[in-house]
C-alpha cells in the first residue's frame, strides 16, 4: 500500500521550518536582493541568475530530492504570524554510517538579523538531526571575521575546533574558515571520560 511521506515541517517558538516552495520565490527574491550588501561578503559569489525564477525554482526541486533521498535538510525560515520568509539554513551532507553526520549552514535577511531567529532556527535543526535523523554530529564554518555567525553558533552549542585553510570560495576568493560543531553526547573537555 502507498504511504505518503510526511512532510518536513520543524516548529519553533516564532517559526515553521519548511523546505522552500514555488510560492516562495517573490519574498525570497525580495529579501535576498534588498541585503545583497549585508549577504555577499558571506557568501559564494551569486551566478548572473540567482534572483531568477529559474534559478529558484531549480532549488525547490534540489530541496525536495534531497528531502527525499535523506542527503539534507533544507529549510526557509517562516514567521508564523506575518507567513514571511526571515532567511534560511540548510543541513547538508549528511552521512551515515561511521559518521553519522551532516555540515550546516544558513543566511538571514538584514532586516531581520540579531533578532535571535537564527539562534532559535539553528537549536530546532540540531534537535532534530540528533533526535529524528539520528546524527551525531553537526559541523559549521565561517568567517573568522564574522563575528556574528560565530557568536550564534557559540550561543547554540557549538565549539570551536579549529581553522581549515582555503575552506571555501567565498564573494570570489578562496577563504580560511573557523570551524565548529555541535556533537550528540559532547564530552569534549570532560576528565572523567574512561
Amino acid at each position: 500500500m502507498f504511504q505518503r511521506r510526511r512532510q518536513l515541517r520543524i516548529e519553533t517558538e516564532r517559526m515553521t521550518l519548511r523546505p522552500p516552495q514555488h510560492g516562495d520565490f517573490a519574498a525570497w527574491s525580495n529579501l535576498r536582493q534588498e541585503g545583497r550588501e549585508f549577504l555577499v561578503p558571506w557568501e559564494p559569489s551569486w551566478s548572473p541568475d540567482h534572483l531568477s525564477r529559474k534559478a529558484f525554482s531549480n532549488r525547490v526541486y534540489w530541496a525536495a530530492r534531497a528531502v527525499s533521498n535523506g542527503t539534507a535538510i533544507p529549510v526557509f525560515l517562516i514567521d508564523r504570524r506575518a507567513q514571511t520568509v526571515l532567511g534560511a539554513l540548510t543541513l547538508d551532507n549528511i552521512r551515515r554510517g561511521p559518521a553519522q553526520a551532516g555540515s550546516m549552514g544558513y543566511w538571514v535577511g538584514q532586516r531581520y538579523a540579531r533578532q535571535g531567529y537564527m539562534r532559535e532556527a539553528i537549536e530546532a535543526v540540531v534537535h532534530y538531526a540528533f533526535t529524528t535523523l539520528d546524527l551525531s554530529r553537526i559541523e559549521a564554518a565561517c568567517l573568522p571575521e564574522n563575528a556574528a555567525s560565530r557568536g550564534v553558533l557559540e550561543k547554540s552549542g557549538f565549539k570551536y575546533e579549529g581553522v581549515a585553510q582555503s575552506y571555501l570560495q567565498i564573494n570570489g576568493r578562496w577563504r580560511n574558515h573557523v570551524l565548529y560543531s555541535n556533537l550528540r553526547s559532547d564530552r569534549r573537555g570532560r576528565t572523567d571520560v574512561g
